[in-house]
C-alpha cells in the first residue's frame, strides 16, 4: 500500500473546513454511518441468497466518498467504478432505490437491470457505476470536456481503484486531459490490492501511483483518506484548480477495504494477513477517526452518536424490507432503456438513423 502523509490538526484549520458548522460535521458523520450500515445489511442479505451477481463493498473507505463529494456544487459531476454504493449514497441517492437495485427489483435506481455495479442518478450529476476496469475514466474526461465546451465553472470527479491505473484507457484519458486542459479530477482510491494482487506485485512506480501524472504535465497529490478534514482540505485544491484554471489533477488517496474485492472473494485472508486487516479496522477506521474529532470538539456526545448509528441501521433495515416487497421488472422491460431515441420516440429512433442523414 502506498505510504501517505500523516493527518494533522492543520487540516481542520483549512479555510474549507473552517466553513463547516457543527451540524455540517454531524451530517458528514451521519453519511459515513449510513454507508456502513447499508453495506453491512447488503452483505447480510447477499449471504442469505437474496441477491445475485457481484457485490463490491465500500466498508472502510467511507471518508473518501463523503469527504470529496461534500465539496461539490451545481456544475460538478461524479462518475465511478463498480465499488459505487458509497458514492451513490454520498450524492444523495436513497437507500430504498439503492437496495432495491441490489435485489434486482423494478423500484431500483436502474429498474433492477443494473445491479450493484450500475447505480445512476443523472438528476444528481451522478453517472455511474461502471463494471469495465477504467472504463469510466474516458467518460469522466467527456464530462469535463462538456463543462469546458459549455463554459461552465465545474469539475468532473472520476474515481478509480489502484488496479485501474495500468489500463490503457486511463493513460489515454490523462493525455487528453493534459493536452486540452480539461477540468477532470481523477481520484485513485488506493486500497492496496488489485483484486487479490498487492500493489507491489501489480504496478511499477517510483514514489506512488499518482506520480505518473507528471508525464502528462498534470498536477498530482498523495494523501491519507482516513480523516475527512484532510480529504476535504487536499481535494479542495484540485477543485479550485479545475474551476478557476480548467486544469486536471490526479489525487491518490490511501484507504483500505475491510472485505474482499467482492463478496465472492473467498481468498481475502490468503493474500493479506489477519493482523493487517485488524490493524486498519482498529487504528484507521474513518468513522472512528471522525467520531474522535466530534467528541474532542464537543460537537456531539457518545449518546448522540449512538443514536445516529441506530437511525442509520434502522433506515438500512427498512430499505431491505422495501426491496423485498418490491416487484421484479416485467420481462418485456428488457427492451426498454437501451436507446434513448427509441424510448422517447424521436425521428432518429423511428428511422434507425442515429448519426447520419441522407
Amino acid at each position: 500500500m502506498a505510504t501517505a502523509t500523516i493527518p494533522s490538526a492543520k487540516h481542520a484549520d483549512a479555510p474549507i473546513n473552517q466553513k463547516l458548522t457543527p451540524q455540517d460535521k454531524l451530517d458528514l458523520h451521519r453519511q459515513m454511518v449510513r454507508i456502513r450500515a447499508f453495506e453491512q445489511l447488503s452483505l447480510q442479505h447477499y449471504q442469505g441468497g437474496k441477491m445475485a451477481g457481484f457485490l463490491h463493498l465500500y466498508i472502510g473507505q467511507e471518508s473518501v466518498a463523503v469527504g470529496t463529494i461534500s465539496l461539490l456544487g451545481e456544475n460538478d459531476h461524479v462518475i465511478t467504478a463498480y465499488r459505487d454504493h458509497g458514492h451513490a449514497l454520498a450524492v444523495g441517492m436513497s437507500m430504498n432505490e439503492c437496495m432495491a437495485e441490489l435485489f434486482g427489483k423494478a423500484t431500483g435506481c436502474s429498474k433492477g437491470k443494473g445491479g450493484s455495479m450500475h447505480y445512476f442518478a443523472p438528476d444528481k450529476n451522478y453517472w455511474g457505476g461502471h463494471g469495465i476496469v477504467a472504463g469510466q475514466t474516458p467518460l469522466g474526461l467527456g464530462l469535463a470536456y462538456g463543462l469546458k465546451y459549455k463554459g461552465l465553472k465545474g469539475a468532473a470527479l472520476s474515481y478509480l481503484g489502484d488496479g485501474a491505473v495500468n489500463q490503457g484507457a486511463f493513460h489515454e484519458s490523462l493525455n487528453i486531459a493534459g493536452l486540452m486542459n480539461l477540468p477532470v479530477i481523477y481520484v485513485i482510491e488506493n486500497n492496496g490490492y488489485s483484486m487479490g494482487t498487492s500493489q507491489k506485485r501489480s504496478s511499477a512506480f517510483k514514489s506512488c501511483l499518482a506520480e505518473r501524472a507528471s508525464g502528462y504535465d498534470i498536477e498530482w497529490e498523495l494523501f491519507s483518506g482516513e480523516d475527512i478534514y484532510e480529504v476535504r482540505a487536499r481535494t479542495q485544491i484540485a477543485i479550485e484548480r479545475a474551476h478557476n484554471e480548467s486544469r486536471p489533477t490526479v489525487l491518490e488517496i490511501a484507504t483500505y477495504r475491510w472485505e474482499g474485492h467482492s463478496v465472492a472473494d473467498a481468498n481475502k485472508m490468503k493474500y493479506r494477513t489477519k493482523e493487517e486487516v485488524e490493524k486498519y479496522q482498529q487504528q484507521h477506521d474513518p468513522i472512528q477517526v471522525w467520531k474522535r474529532n466530534l467528541l474532542q470538539e464537543g460537537i456531539a456526545t457518545e449518546a448522540e452518536l449512538k443514536q445516529i448509528d441506530k437511525e442509520a441501521f434502522k433506515e438500512a433495515e427498512e430499505s431491505a424490507e422495501f426491496a423485498k416487497n418490491s416487484p421484479f421488472p416485467e420481462p418485456e422491460s428488457i427492451f426498454e432503456d437501451v436507446y434513448w431515441e427509441v424510448d422517447n420516440k424521436t425521428d432518429s429512433g423511428r428511422s434507425g438513423r442515429h448519426f447520419f442523414n441522407d
